[in-house]
């Protein structure tokens, strides 16, 4: 994908980089909350240690100051990032009544999960004072955002990057534009034994 540099326009290079370079220090959340968004969003983005790394949290922390938010809200959830705060907050509490006063992040992998399952099965049902399906939604929402944004993601997914100025030109599927390569292997075949 970053072969495609000198195809793209400076406006676009420029942005695509900037991705990649370093991220300044978080500046919304605070050290808990910090403890506690970053397994959080491990177990949401289903990443592992060795996997690339991608900036999910400084991307979220910086969209939460500058208020950059999506232009619309659940009418029972507050701002998003009030929501943010509220939940990770809620999150530590139900992980401390659940683990001996220990917060989400001092707790194993496996009881993360069952706690965010938990959240998840909730539905509409009220989880400290917000739906439940509302709070997993702003998670998933803020998560896939930032994370798909990020160019580690698209080789992920195929995506072989903005193809601005010159355009695609082949636009129907299973179909390959002419600077594309194929995978060296189908993905289809992939197993995880």
């Amino acid at each position: 994908m970053l072969s495609q540099i000198p195809t793209w326009d400076a406006a676009t290079a420029g942005v695509v980089l900037a991705r990649l370079g370093p991220r300044p220090p978080l500046s919304f959340f605070t050290p808990a909350e910090e403890a506690a968004a970053g397994p959080l969003l491990d177990l949401l983005l289903a990443r592992r240690h060795d996997d690339p790394p991608i900036p999910v949290l400084p991307v979220i922390d910086a969209r939460l100051v500058a208020r950059e938010f999506e232009g619309w809200r659940f009418a029972d959830m507050p701002e998003d990032d009030e929501a943010w705060r509220r939940s990770l907050a809620a999150l530590d509490e139900e992980t401390k009544v659940r683990h001996e006063g220990r917060a989400f992040g001092q707790v194993t992998h496996g009881d993360r999960h069952r706690l965010l399952r938990h959240i998840q099965d909730l539905g509409s049902h009220d989880w400290y004072g917000m739906p439940a399906g509302h709070v997993w939604t702003l998670w998933s929402r803020y998560a896939c955002t930032a994370y798909y944004a990020h160019p580690y993601a698209w080789e992920e997914i195929g995506f072989g990057g903005p193809a601005y100025p010159r355009g695609y030109l082949r636009l129907g599927r299973g179909t390959r534009e002419p600077w594309e390569n194929p995978p060296d292997e189908d993905p289809a075949t992939e197993t995880d034994l």
